[in-house]
């Protein structure tokens, strides 16, 4: 085998989106400002900048104000900026909408922008390059390296072109070591390597377990007589039921686009939910479905995404590195905002580290960086929120009044603190104490099957390569998902990659179909065992989201 060559950096960003390119960004402003030469590299996964970015998205410029005040002269695509509030609960065949006045501060979005985030990403990018980044797309960072005393040291590329039996293909070439006196993790929401750091370094210890949902998203060009630039909706209640955490989005761009998508979240009880099927289920309510006749669906992805708040917000730093953005939690719930957050967190983290790397330092911990955070507008603002999630674990009507209660009326000064210690994958009770929701078929023109959504997602994986979703034993899925779930599997995933189907010997068994994954890490997340680990396939591969 061939040696793994090496790079030598000052500052190695895992992640290329709004955290890990503001991060890169800041370290270059800063080196300009105080006529010094750092060396920062972007790694990212996707096969170009932007190619796995999605989310809703309503942005709050108030970070990128901070960090490039001029974004408007400089072309960031920030086009459509709110210019109406709409929110309405949901019953199946009704919708009762709520006086502005009545609306918590979270909210409200005068002064936002609706936005698609991978073309903003993209542009961060150039930003980023333009400065002397060095950007490395197509690379999957694989595996952390430590010094002898225990820091993070950098990480490793996977190697690319080794077949599914471990075997190396004529295109093998072993993966790169980019070793750094700081690592910055900026992989999303559960990262893979992020999740590895805070098991090794006890970086949840004392927190609240970390509260995740999954954000279903699909892009369609509507009629423009449907067509209403700047108008945010958000919607609660059906098509989930009043104990299961979650709302919908709808939001409307210029050119005739309109954003859709339906947030669940990933502490649901029964098994026999499917967040793809209610959010296909969603579209077809009689206040929502007019929107889309005579439209056309261009897009579709999904994602996974922090919803614990400032509770589960992990320790942030660890010798040689500090997590930022979604990686760490910072998204604002209640808000359902975090792209304001990554960008903040990352600023911060560039911040620690430059002042770090000019005083000569290396591989210790970047301890200005959570003072700099726990001082900053985005910890008051989270502190605002901190109990969002754990009213809404006690079911919608409670987590509705309480949630006014404490921003409207308390102004997110409460004074009370809630906590819970029951992870996400725990929740999920037996499939056979919960009734089964049974799910119309799709109609191919407002509502869609899984395979020719992952279509249009652009998601390609090499067949012959090891498969990215690995279990700890193979028995388990049949054994315990099957046997007391009803095989979970086959509903949370949105992309068709687990099906049970029997073997020769007529058995169930669980077939995992990689090449579908989108890489929303909801198995990772979910799966009640803990037995589906998510780990980076070769790099450039999975979606491909056309400013999602």
């Amino acid at each position: 085998m061939s040696e793994r060559e090496s790079m030598e950096y000052d500052v190695v960003i895992v992640g290329g989106g709004p955290a890990g390119l503001s991060c890169a960004i800041r370290l270059k402003q800063l080196a300009a400002d105080n006529n010094r030469d750092i060396g920062v590299c972007v790694l990212e996964k996707g096969a170009e900048i932007g190619a796995h970015i999605l989310s809703g998205a309503v942005m709050d410029p108030i970070a990128l104000n901070e960090l490039i005040p001029d974004w408007k002269e400089k072309g960031a695509p920030l086009n459509t900026p709110v210019s109406e509030d709409r929110f309405l609960f949901l019953t199946e065949k009704g919708a009762r909408g709520t006086p502005n006045w009545l609306l918590p501060a979270c909210f409200h979005n005068k002064g936002n922008y609706i936005v698609r985030l991978g073309d903003v990403t993209r542009w961060l990018g150039e930003q980023a390059e333009s400065l002397g980044v060095d950007i490395f797309p197509g690379f999957a960072a694989a595996e952390v390296l430590y010094t002898e005393d225990g820091a993070v040291a950098g990480v490793a590329t996977g190697d690319m072109g080794v077949a599914r039996d471990g075997t190396h293909t004529p295109h093998y070439q072993p993966g790169m070591e980019l070793r750094a006196r700081y690592t910055i993790f900026a992989e999303g929401a559960r990262g893979h390597l992020g999740r590895q750091l805070i098991a090794r370094y006890r970086l949840d210890e004392g927190r609240n377990p970390q509260s995740y949902a999954i954000g279903l998203k699909e892009l369609w060009e509507v009629d423009p007589a449907q067509s209403h630039p700047g108008l945010v909706m958000h919607t609660a209640g059906w098509p989930l039921d009043s104990d299961t955490y979650g709302g919908s989005f709808l939001y409307h761009l210029n050119d005739n686009l309109v954003m859709v998508g339906l947030v669940v979240g990933l502490d649901y009880a029964n098994p026999w939910l499917s967040p793809f099927e209610e959010f296909q289920r969603y579209k077809t309510h009689p206040a929502i479905r007019t929107t889309f006749q005579g439209g056309k669906r261009i897009a579709y992805g999904a994602r996974a995404l922090t919803a614990g708040g400032l509770l589960s917000l992990p320790k942030m730093t660890f010798p040689g590195g500090a997590l930022v953005g979604c990686e760490a939690g910072t998204l604002n719930a209640s808000r359902i905002k975090g792209s304001h957050a990554a960008i903040k967190t990352g600023s911060l983290a560039a911040e620690a580290a430059f002042e770090a790397l000019a005083a000569e330092r290396s591989h210790d911990e970047l301890t200005a960086y959570t003072s700099a955070f726990e001082t900053s507008w985005l910890h008051d603002e989270l502190y605002k929120s901190r109990n969002f999630k754990q009213w809404f674990k006690k079911g919608r009507t409670i987590g509705t009044v309480m949630t006014f209660v404490e921003q409207a009326l308390f102004k997110g000064k409460a004074p009370w603190t809630l906590r819970h210690n029951k992870p996400d994958h725990a929740s999920l009770q037996p499939a056979a104490e919960c009734p089964r929701i049974d799910y119309p078929k799709p109609d191919g023109k407002l509502t869609f099957d899984r395979l020719s959504s992952v279509f249009i997602s652009n998601t390609n994986h090499e067949e012959d390569q090891p498969v990215h979703l690995t279990l700890k034993d193979a028995s388990v899925p049949v054994k315990v998902n099957l046997a007391q779930y009803g095989g979970p599997e086959t509903r949370y995933c949105p992309a068709g990659v687990y099906e049970f189907v029997k073997d020769e010997t007529g058995s169930d068994c669980l077939q995992i179909n990689a090449q579908n994954c989108v890489h929303c890490k909801t198995c990772d997340i979910k799966d009640p065992t803990q037995n589906i680990i998510w780990i980076a396939p070769q790099g450039g591969e999975g979606p491909v989201y056309n400013g999602m």
